[in-house]
């Protein structure tokens, strides 16, 4: 029998949350990551905007991987390591968290019998390797196997579903040294780049799961109702937030981010849906037509903190428990917060518990074909 001139790859291609992409047994991966690198560009079809050469779907959003594996931490059921490509460059980006790529793991890893089913509903503690994170992960598995039809809706993806519940246990600094990693609940900057005038706009830096620069859309000239195609297509207000996020980020402890997917950048006003609190987010560079799972969470975090940019916009349920509706220009994304009072803390509050639901669904399995000379397997 002649070589194949490919290598094949056992993968799920597989939905999580608002996202898709294949999900790989880590063992089944290149061991070393530049050659992993390599292949994960090759699978998605990278670079290239189209990803016509790939399974990528030429969007932020449909350019993810996620890796996994059983874990070796006591009290842990499984790693995943999660990548972001982008359509038109040739990077992997591993060191962000995605809170829809990881409704898919459980499912993913229950469909490969890497795990087995608990009852009618199984719980797994999963830690995101990305940032060192760990969760609780519930996922429907009536009859043994997992279950993807339910009454569950998620705004950015259609139909319903079955829910999974995502139970976060440590998100502040997950990429960053803290919550605040700047110090402070506010910051006041004066921005300076080539090609407009020097502008000051008051921040909020915070990392509770994803690491986000929040300010005011009125305070850039801007409504915060825009389309997102108005947004892709505002250049002058591209160019001052991408001035902004290499500027913060220096303040944020994060370096140099011209090659990295975060800050996400995060529009607010008042709410028009009913909800808490209007966002329009870039990621970095592209108006994300929905929100991310754990920038939601952040918002929601940055709502609760006295003094943040959020304070006197967003409209906040009282109590301790807290369910936080973050608008996005397709819907809305409920997090349901618990919260102590904690006046030596900036902003007088403690997040102790962040939760959301998410639906995942299996798309395909099969095997992703990469060419040999990217990689001959094992």
């Amino acid at each position: 029998m002649k070589q194949s001139a490919q290598t094949a790859i056992p993968c799920l291609f597989m939905r999580g949350g608002t996202s898709k992409g294949p999900f790989f047994n880590a063992v089944d991966l290149p061991s070393d990551i530049p050659t992993r690198d390599r292949v994960l560009l090759a699978v998605m079809g990278s670079p290239d905007k189209r990803q016509i050469d790939g399974l990528g779907g030429a969007h932020p959003l449909t350019s993810k991987v996620g890796i996994v594996q059983k874990s070796s931490v006591p009290g842990v059921a499984l790693d995943f390591l999660f990548a972001q490509l982008q359509p038109d460059k040739d990077t992997v980006d591993t060191t962000p968290n995605c809170g829809n790529m990881l409704a898919a793991v459980v499912p993913f890893a229950l469909e490969t019998g890497m795990l087995q089913a608990q009852g009618d509903q199984s719980t797994f503690r999963v830690l995101t390797l990305n940032t060192d994170m760990q969760c609780d992960i519930t996922v429907d598995t009536r009859g043994g196997v997992v279950q993807y039809e339910g009454t569950a809706r998620i705004d950015g993806a259609p139909g319903t579903s079955a829910p999974i519940v995502i139970n976060f246990l440590d998100t502040a600094g997950s990429v960053c040294s803290s919550l605040l990693p700047t110090g402070h609940v506010k910051d006041t900057l004066t921005i300076m780049a080539d090609g407009f005038e020097t502008f000051t706009l008051d921040v909020t830096c915070i990392d509770n799961g994803m690491p986000l620069v929040l300010f005011k859309a009125s305070d850039v000239g801007r409504t915060g109702y825009e389309s997102v195609a108005e947004m892709n297509a505002d250049t002058e207000l591209k160019a001052k937030i991408e001035a902004l996020r290499l500027q913060v980020s220096l303040l944020m402890g994060l370096g140099d981010v011209r090659q990295k997917n975060y800050p996400k950048m995060t529009l607010i006003a008042p709410p028009q849906q009913g909800g808490a609190l209007a966002t329009r987010s870039f990621i970095p560079h592209v108006c994300h037509d929905a929100i991310g799972v754990l920038a939601a969470v952040t918002v929601g975090t940055a709502c609760v903190l006295e003094g943040s940019v959020c304070d006197g916009v967003a409209v906040m349920p009282s109590g301790a428990n807290k369910n936080v509706s973050v608008e996005h220009p397709t819907g809305e994304f409920s997090v349901a917060l618990q919260t102590q009072v904690a006046s030596e803390l900036p902003g007088g509050q403690n997040v102790t518990q962040a939760a959301l639901l998410r639906t995942a669904r299996l798309l395909m399995r099969g095997e992703a074909m990469v060419p040999a000379s990217v990689w001959s397997g094992r």
